[in-house]
């Protein structure tokens, strides 16, 4: 078979469990004369990174890796490994790697949560679709989900196989998702290494693994606190926060140890593993590694731990963490509300160990004699016996396969309707005199060129303003529109550049803003939100029904002058103009929409899909975003509140500020436009010192 996985995470090196897992089950399909090729990421992008990355390789022996295309490529155990190092679009040299390897079958697993390498292949290929479930966080369903979501339960269904690393995984997806899941044991031991007996009661350390909330860091700490006289050691990983890093070091009797390739480097100074998970774990690979080396493990009783253990003695209950909050943290995990703990059970199973030389010894012995016993029948050829399986049976997904003539003729033309509905996707590209770019994204059926003329004029002439006009016709969704604006606009963030978005393109630089900071690209040196609730509001939104032309328009009408609280400015829909764009403003710039004809049938569609765009949106949690924002709006707009606006603090690490104007929801195309303008001048000055002092090369 022709197998590719998408792995949206590391591949190698990695420490995780679940990177290290898909590695292992992945070369050993290698290793049976399956071709195999994986596409894998670094943790950020660039240059910087890339180095760093290609030296880690060699300090591992892999020789022959070659730069392509913004990605490593290396041959690792019979694998192909793409590495997406300095590319701002994963998702496309996903895309393209499936066109070229023509795959019978693509894995792909829960490192992607929000199912963005999963999309592009159920849309792309003509493979079939495997979904391995490694975490019950990750997924979209059931009362363990941190982010739930219907429609990407949905599109799960779309798989032609769902395999869950564990029974409890596995149960769990038909039970909460209706999927036909299935437990194929997928954790594979890793063959280069041995597993010597490392078990001594004079062992230095009561180690844990990843200490973070969801792996249960406040009983760890709380346990040393408990046992002063005794050595605790932590092994920081994707987890880890800042929060949690200053905990560790509050400890006295606390080692920080490096994360090693080698776990036997680990084992030989751990006396006890402790493994006081709070969430449920899909297997937990580190207990079946542990116990294999003779160290006994103390873990929750907890999601797919028990069957980790193997009948092994240490399983201790927690309260298990119910509800995530609608953020995630700098580490892209999910905050967990976690719940009050019993710690007595945890301290009658660290004493016993640590006091009694022959419980320990028994224990260490059962440990490594479970553990060898079921490695020794732990073979990557159940999965590849249901791989086979699957590729022998249809699609449940029929793509339409076209000639390559009809795919370039289908693009052309999908490019000239582009071009005759959006005549200028980019305007203002031709100011390139200034050091600054100020991308605006325009409110729903905004973006004619001509409304960024008094922004040119009354700027400085540092900022170069480019008005965005995102294809809403032909993108439907924030999934899809944003990637394809990131590339519109790759070629033209090669210099300093801010965005700013008026009410729903406030929402999409926002999320353009994520998309670049998440995929490595160039990132804005501020964001400008104007007339938006933050986007928190929007979680977990379920959007109303479409509205009929004339109900659209009459809710337009209510944030446009003329409207309740606009100061009796006149709104109007101009029938009579057949320009072609619209203008959604005051009375000196109206709303136009040309009554019949083929402008009415060009115009009104775009407007449609704006709003509708906007309506379905609803906001994923991210962890916020390593860039100041000011937010504007009016102070009598209808529908944006103060408070809404101040919102948008949650979603910075860096300055935010707040600047209300006299006026509506359209307060910038109003009476107030001049001050909005000065004051949007005098803050971008701020950088034109900055920039002047660190021009990067070609600025100038």
């Amino acid at each position: 078979m022709k197998i590719l996985l998408a792995h949206n995470s590391h591949y190698f090196p990695s420490h995780g469990g679940g990177d290290k897992s898909n590695r292992l089950l992945i070369e050993a399909l290698a290793a049976r004369g399956h071709e195999v090729t994986v596409v894998a990421r670094i943790e950020s992008f660039g240059p910087e990174q890339e180095a760093a990355f290609e030296a880690q390789l060699s300090a591992r022996g892999t020789t022959g890796a070659i730069r392509q295309n913004g990605a490593v490529i290396f041959q690792r155990n019979g694998v192909t490994v793409h590495t997406v190092t300095s590319s701002p679009n994963l998702r496309g040299y996903f895309t393209s790697r499936i066109e070229e390897a023509k795959p019978d079958v693509i894995v792909t697993s829960t490192d992607d949560p929000a199912q963005l390498l999963y999309e592009a292949a159920i849309k792309a290929s003509k493979a079939h679709i495997v979904y391995l479930i490694r975490a019950t966080i990750a997924v979209p369903f059931g009362p363990h989900s941190a982010f739930p979501s219907s429609s990407r339960t949905d599109a799960l269904r779309q798989a032609d196989g769902v395999i869950g690393v564990s029974e409890f995984v596995a149960r769990y997806a038909r039970y909460w998702a209706g999927l036909d899941a299935v437990h194929v044991p997928v954790s594979l031991l890793d063959p280069d290494l041995e597993f010597p007996d490392c078990g001594s009661f004079s062992n230095e350390f009561i180690t844990i693994a990843n200490p973070c909330a969801v792996k249960g860091i406040l009983l760890f700490v709380a346990l040393a606190r408990e046992f002063p006289h005794l050595k605790f050691a932590a092994v920081p990983t994707w987890g880890t926060s800042d929060e949690d890093w200053a905990m560790l070091r509050g400890l006295p009797n606390l080692t920080i140890l490096e994360p090693v390739d080698n776990l036997v480097d680990l084992f030989k100074r751990t006396r006890v593993m402790l493994v006081p998970s709070l969430w449920p774990e899909a297997r937990s690979r580190i207990v079946v590694e542990a116990m294999a080396h003779g160290i006994p493990v103390i873990a929750s009783k907890i999601g797919g731990i028990p069957e980790a253990k193997l009948g092994v003695p240490y399983l201790v209950p927690v309260n298990p963490i119910a509800r995530y909050r609608t953020q995630i943290d700098a580490n892209m995990v999910p905050v967990a509300e976690v719940p009050p703990q019993s710690l007595d059970p945890w301290i009658k199973a660290v004493t016993r160990l640590t006091s009694d030389a022959g419980h320990y010894a028994e224990i260490s012995k059962a440990s490594r004699t479970a553990a060898l016993a079921y490695a020794a029948h732990l073979t990557c050829e159940p999965f590849e016996t249901c791989l086979q399986e699957i590729v022998a049976k249809p699609l449940r997904r029929r793509p339409v396969a076209l000639s390559t003539d009809r795919q370039k003729a289908l693009a052309l033309l999908v490019q000239q309707r582009q071009k005759a509905r959006n005549p200028e996707r980019l305007s203002g590209l031709d100011s390139t005199s200034g050091k600054l770019r100020l991308f605006a994204f325009p409110h729903a059926g905004g973006g004619s060129p001509a409304q960024y003329k008094p922004w040119r004029d009354i700027l400085p002439p540092f900022v170069a303003v480019v008005g965005v006009r995102p294809d809403t016709v032909q993108w439907t969704s924030m999934d899809t529109l944003i990637p394809q604006v990131a590339d519109t606009l790759a070629t033209h963030l090669n210099q300093p550049f801010a965005f700013f978005g008026h009410s729903m393109g406030a929402v999409i630089a926002y999320e353009l803003a994520q998309f670049l900071c998440k995929t490595g690209g160039p990132t804005p040196v501020k964001l400008y939100v104007s007339a938006a609730r933050a986007p928190h509001y929007r979680l977990n939104h379920q959007p109303g029904p479409e509205p009929t032309d004339a109900q659209l328009l009459e809710q337009i009408a209510l944030l446009t002058p003329g409207s309740a609280g606009d100061h009796g400015d006149k709104y109007t829909v101009d029938r009579s103009h057949c320009g072609a764009s619209f203008s959604l403003r005051g009375a000196s710039a109206p709303l136009r929409v040309p009554h019949g004809g083929a402008a009415e049938a060009s115009l009104l569609p775009i407007l449609k899909a704006d709003t509708s765009l906007y309506r379905r949106y609803s906001y994923m949690p991210h962890a916020p975003l390593d860039i100041p924002i000011e937010a504007f709006g009016g102070i009598s707009d209808p529908n944006i509140s103060e408070e809404q606006l101040s919102a948008w603090h949650d979603h910075t690490t860096e300055a935010f500020g707040l600047a209300l104007f006299e006026g509506g929801h359209f307060y910038l195309d109003g009476p107030s436009q001049r001050a909005f303008l000065d004051y949007l001048a005098e803050d971008l000055a701020r950088f034109c010192t900055l920039l002047t002092e660190t021009d990067p090369p070609g600025v100038r």
